[in-house]
C-alpha cells in the first residue's frame, strides 16, 4: 500500500475548522482507492507566534523536507499580529524555502454554482491560471530614505541565483519609499515552460502570457522575450500577450477565450481573486504552490476570516478542493477527480451549503456529506 506523508498547517482563524473537513474527506477516498495518509501538524501561526515569538524557524522547514512529500495549509493572518508578520514569515517563507515557484489556479465555474456573469455556464469558464510564485514585485527588498543621502545594500537569494543591490540614494525635498521587483532569465523560463507543458497535456490550443510591458517596460519586455523563444518548443500552440487591466476586462466579457494563463507574480495575484469570483467565490477558490521536483503546498485562497473563529460557518469547499489538487499532484488522480465530482454534485444539489453560498449548513456538515457523496459515486 502506498503511503503518503504530509504535513498540516492549520493556521489561523477559520484554519483548523476547515482543514479537518479536508483530511476527513482525504482520508475516506484514500480508504476507497487503498493508499494511506500520515499525517503531521506544525503549529505554526498567530497563537504560536504570540507564545514563542517564532514564526517557521529554518530546522522546522528541514524537518518538513526530510518527513513529508507535500504541505496542507489552511489560513494564514491574525488582528493580533501586524499585517503581513505571519504571511511573510511563515507563508513567503515556506513557499521561497521550497522553491514552490508555481502558484496553480484552476478557473472552474461547477455545475450549480452561481456565476456573477449573465447567461455564461460551466462551458465558458473552465481554464488555468498559472502564477510565477517567487519574483516579481514579491521578492520583499525595498526601503525608505529620508531626505538626504542615503547607502543601502538589499540582497535576493534564491535556489537559480543571487543578486545584490548596492544603492546610492539621493532625495531632496521628501522621504520616499521603494520596492525593487526583479524577473530573472531562469526564473521565467521554467514558469513559461510549465505553462506550455500544461496546455499540451490538457490539449489546450491558446496560451495568454500576462504583462504589463507598456509601461514597465525593462521588467516585461523581458518576460515577453522569453514567451516568445520558449514558444518556438510548442508550434501547435498559438500564444498571445496581455496587458494586465485589458484581462480583468476580457475575463469578464469572453472567459470563454481563455484555456492556459501565464503571469507574473503580482498581476497573477490579482487576476486570480477575479477568477474566483467568476467560479462562485472565494468559498470554491482553491490553489497549489508548485514544485515539481520538490515538495508543494496546497491552501483555499481565501483569508482566515477570524471573527468567524470557531462557529463552525466557514465554507471548507476550497480546502476539500485544494486537497483534490494535492492528491493529484502525489499521483492520485482517480481519487482528485473523485473529490471535485463529488463537490461539483453536492454544489448543484443544493441542498446542503454553507450560509455564503445561500445554505444554512455548517463547516462540519459539508464535510459529512461529501464523505457520503463520495461513497455514493464510487459505488456506482
Amino acid at each position: 500500500m502506498t503511503t503518503h506523508k504530509i504535513a498540516v498547517i492549520e493556521g489561523d482563524g477559520i484554519g483548523p475548522e476547515i482543514i479537518r473537513e479536508g483530511i476527513k474527506v482525504i482520508d475516506k477516498v484514500s480508504e476507497l482507492h487503498n493508499f494511506e495518509i500520515k499525517w503531521t501538524k506544525y503549529p505554526h501561526g498567530a497563537d504560536h507566534y504570540l507564545k514563542t515569538k517564532e514564526l517557521i524557524s529554518e530546522d522546522t522547514l528541514n524537518n518538513i523536507k526530510s518527513t513529508a512529500d507535500t504541505i496542507y495549509l489552511g489560513a494564514l493572518g491574525d488582528p493580533r499580529i501586524q499585517p503581513g508578520i505571519l504571511e511573510k514569515g511563515i507563508l513567503l517563507k515556506t513557499r521561497f524555502f521550497f522553491d514552490q515557484y508555481i502558484n496553480l489556479r484552476p478557473i472552474k465555474l461547477l455545475e450549480g454554482a452561481d456565476c456573477p456573469l449573465k447567461n455564461k455556464t460551466p462551458k465558458d469558464i473552465d481554464f488555468t491560471v498559472i502564477r510565477e510564485n517567487t519574483e516579481d514585485f514579491y521578492i520583499g527588498i525595498g526601503n525608505r530614505a529620508k531626505a538626504g543621502t542615503t547607502k543601502q545594500e538589499l540582497e535576493v537569494i534564491r535556489s537559480l541565483y543571487s543578486v545584490k543591490f548596492s544603492l546610492d540614494i539621493e532625495t531632496e525635498g521628501s522621504e520616499i519609499a521603494y520596492q525593487i521587483g526583479v524577473l530573472s532569465q531562469k526564473g521565467s523560463e521554467r514558469v513559461i515552460r510549465y505553462a506550455f507543458e500544461h496546455a499540451k497535456k490538457h490539449n489546450h490550443t491558446r496560451l495568454t502570457a500576462v504583462d504589463k510591458a507598456n509601461v514597465l517596460s525593462h521588467v516585461y519586455n523581458f518576460w515577453r522575450e522569453i514567451v516568445e523563444k520558449t514558444s518556438q518548443d510548442y508550434p501547435n500552440i498559438e500564444h498571445e500577450f496581455n496587458y494586465v487591466d485589458a484581462i480583468t476586462m476580457w475575463f469578464i466579457k469572453t472567459p470563454e477565450h481563455y484555456q492556459t494563463v501565464v503571469t507574473p507574480n503580482m498581476f497573477g495575484d490579482i487576476i486570480t481573486d477575479l477568477g474566483a469570483m467568476l467560479q462562485g467565490g472565494l468559498g470554491l477558490a482553491p490553489g497549489g504552490n508548485i514544485n515539481p521536483n520538490g515538495i508543494s503546498m496546497f491552501e483555499p485562497i481565501h483569508g482566515s476570516a477570524p471573527k468567524y473563529k470557531g462557529l463552525n460557518i466557514a465554507n471548507p469547499l476550497a480546502t476539500i478542493w485544494a486537497g483534490a489538487m494535492m492528491l493529484n499532484e502525489l499521483g492520485e488522480q482517480k481519487s482528485s477527480n473523485l473529490i471535485v465530482n463529488s463537490i461539483e454534485q453536492l454544489v448543484k444539489q443544493k441542498k446542503i451549503l454553507t450560509k455564503d453560498m445561500g445554505g444554512s449548513a455548517k463547516t462540519s456538515d459539508i464535510g459529512d456529506e461529501l464523505v457520503k457523496i463520495v461513497d455514493k459515486i464510487n459505488n456506482k
